[in-house]
């Protein structure tokens, strides 16, 4: 690569994280003051956060001029939030992070220098999860599997979303243009040049995780139903085996019958059979729905979110304006 200065961006969303943000701040500058022939910005996207961490945000940009913050008209959800901060950077390479220091940004010196070596995307791979709960690191372990079996994109096990993208990969990414958004995913299928960087990840240092089991579960529904239909293809055969067993029963009673005559059926196994075959049912139109659903709210063309401002050193007040992504219109009120 050139020897000229070039510039990296750093995305990262927050949420009500208003007592991380100093601490966020703390942490990162020193990692960005020891970087050479390197220039940075960091894009910190308020998504609808309802404490102090726009307004805390908002003094970063006044502070240091580096830092630039993007808000959300309301709480887009993360994977929205981090759409709308890589959209918003300018830099020859972009670097997701989350605000709460799980991912080191001591990390941040070695990734650049895989990609100043030619990579093109450099992974973040967590070697240690001991500071997620037991349930959590298992049931990762079993989704990263399960997905990987299903669909031809394979999203490498125990990386997030912190890497390293050069221009390129992020302009790529631009491409894709889904509201439904699994952004591992996405990141996987762009492809480019890679290489991975090992790490241990931190304990959360502020605040408490945003995802509950249930929204863990739907985060997972969402990164199958997003990259394979396998699981409607699966209902296909569900339903031809059932139907071949059916076909071969029916034949084995008729047989019985002509040879034994008629005999008094069993009410409980008639029972079992007719709420086995119900709950197959359900659970097949259930699986249908959630791609249907999915198709319901793509053909919406809806934008992934709406910023309300954006706030950079040159004027602190700056810029109101309502856009989203797709469309590309801007609104400036």
């Amino acid at each position: 690569m050139s020897q000229q200065r070039k510039l990296v961006s750093i995305v990262a969303p927050f949420f009500n994280e208003g007592e991380g943000v100093e601490r966020f701040y703390q942490a990162l500058c020193p990692i960005l003051n020891q970087v050479p022939n390197v220039g940075f910005e960091v894009v910190c996207v308020d998504d609808g956060s309802r404490d102090d961490t726009l307004k805390k945000l908002i003094a970063l940009v006044g502070r240091d001029p580096r830092f630039r913050v993007v808000e959300l008209s309301r709480n887009f959800g993360k994977e929205a939030a981090l759409t709308a901060g890589i959209d918003a950077t300018r830099g020859d390479a972009v670097i997701p992070i989350d605000g709460d220091l799980q991912d080191p940004p001591e990390l941040i010196p070695t990734l650049i220098i895989e990609w100043q070596q030619g990579a093109e995307i450099v992974l973040a791979r967590r070697t240690n999860r001991s500071s997620d709960s037991f349930l959590k690191r298992k049931t990762a372990e079993m989704f990263y599997r399960f997905h990987s079996r299903l669909s031809a994109i394979k999203i490498p096990e125990n990386v997030g979303d912190f890497r390293l993208m050069d221009r390129l990969a992020v302009e790529a990414l631009k491409q894709f243009h889904e509201r439904q958004r699994f952004m591992k995913g996405l990141f996987a299928c762009v492809g480019f040049k890679t290489e991975t960087v090992d790490y241990t990840r931190n304990p959360r240092e502020v605040g408490t995780t945003k995802f509950s089991g249930l929204k863990l579960w739907n985060f997972a529904l969402e990164g199958i139903t997003s990259f394979s239909y396998l699981p409607l293809k699966v209902w296909t055969y569900i339903g031809g085996i059932g139907a071949l067993l059916t076909f071969l029963y029916a034949v084995f009673i008729i047989v019985r019958t002509l040879i034994r005559g008629v005999d008094v059926p069993g009410y409980a196994s008639l029972l079992v059979a007719i709420l086995f075959s119900g709950s197959l049912q359900l659970i097949s139109l259930g699986m249908l729905g959630e791609y249907i659903g999915r198709v319901y709210m793509e053909t919406k063309q809806r934008p992934i979110y709406l910023v309300r401002k954006h706030y950079e050193a040159s004027n602190a007040s700056l810029c109101p304006s309502v856009h989203g992504r797709d469309g590309g219109s801007s609104l400036v009120v």
